[in-house]
């Protein structure tokens, strides 16, 4: 006897993303990017100002459609399954999108009736994400009077009212204290740990390098290097030891002893009594350095081998640092594109 044979639609990734053109007027924001996030994972979305990073999260989240290619989440097309997509999907865009003259709780609650959560429901969430976000004691205060560090806690908080599977944090920690930023951090960790799958764009590239599982590069909206931190890094190279010595004068002595280790030219600098050497081997070009330093007679107050990092990396393929203002650029294009004010605060729950 014979079996029919059934075709089964497997997803391997919470979100897909196939060659997608984004462009205004006479402006491509996205010129085909691809990529995919696994499941609980986070994807980290770096480039410069203007790149197309926002420009992607809000076709993702079906804010705006793209020209060409397709996305999906979860196997939803976000232009065909759009309604099904954000009833998936959380968003925190890049300034915070709270009623002012509604308190936090109110504001939580509002959106938890707006999913149809049902009154119980919606203020034990609301209450739950006070508390998480620590604004239990401001929760009763309208959101005018919140400082902007509250106010973005506030909005992310309601990115999670329905609890989504995927959400989407455009630049999250922008304008948070030292001591919030870290604690959003540990947050972010707790959601992937629970199985949230997350796309973070951000302008902290120590952010990217703690949070992110993997990382998209793009630049004028190309992608143009993906991979873990780590991989990025080992593609950057560089690698080099620092000293710093007990006097001025000791360095010309320092150099000359470590100058056959170093694959360019040392770098001295007098003021901080440093002496910086590129080198390649990691650990065992750092234990050839000390053991020559014996018996030298140099003073070492400090030394250290120093690997690239993600700002290495960035400027390497970009062709400069990273910025640290305000990433304005990508939401201003696509405000002037659409017709609406720069600075928007469009978002989806």
């Amino acid at each position: 006897m014979s079996y029919p044979v059934y075709s089964v639609a497997v997803v391997t990734s919470a979100i897909e993303v196939e060659g997608l053109v984004k462009r205004y007027k006479q402006t491509t924001a996205l010129a085909g990017i691809d990529f995919s996030v696994p499941e609980g994972t986070v994807l980290g979305l770096l480039g410069p100002n203007g790149a197309g990073k926002t420009t992607a999260v809000r076709v993702l989240s079906t804010l705006i459609k793209a020209d060409e290619g397709r996305a999906s989440v979860f196997g939803m097309d976000v232009v065909a399954d759009a309604d099904a997509v954000r009833s998936t999907i959380g968003l925190t865009g890049q300034y915070a999108a709270v009623d002012e003259y509604l308190t936090g709780f109110e504001n939580l609650d509002m959106i938890g009736r707006l999913y149809q959560l049902g009154k119980a429901e919606s203020r034990s969430r609301a209450a739950a994400l006070l508390d998480r976000f620590e604004l239990t004691q401001a929760g009763k205060r309208i959101a005018k009077t919140y400082s902007g560090g509250m106010r973005r806690r506030l909005d992310v908080a309601a990115s999670l009212i329905a609890q989504p599977r995927v959400l989407f944090l455009d630049e999250p920690t922008t304008g948070l204290d030292p001591r919030s930023r870290l604690g959003m951090w540990e947050f972010i960790e707790e959601l992937v740990g629970e199985g949230t799958t997350i796309l973070l764009t951000t302008q902290y590239l120590d952010e990217a390098d703690r949070l992110a599982d993997s990382i998209v590069v793009i630049d004028e909206g190309k992608v143009i290097a993906r991979g873990t931190a780590d991989e990025l890094k080992a593609q950057v190279g560089g690698e080099r030891l620092e000293f710093t010595v007990g006097h001025a004068a000791e360095l010309p002595e320092l150099r000359d002893l470590l100058a056959s280790l170093a694959v360019d030219d040392p770098i001295v600098n007098e003021h901080t009594r440093s002496l910086t050497v590129p080198v390649s081997g990691g650990a065992d070009v750092l234990r050839e350095a000390l053991q020559r330093l014996e018996g030298s007679g140099v003073t070492i107050v400090d030394v250290g081998l120093r690997r690239p990092d993600l700002d290495d990396v960035f400027m390497t393929l970009t062709g400069h640092a990273a910025e640290q203002a305000a990433e304005a650029a990508d939401s201003d294009e696509d405000a002037t594109a659409t017709g609406r004010t720069p600075k928007s605060k469009e978002t989806v729950r």
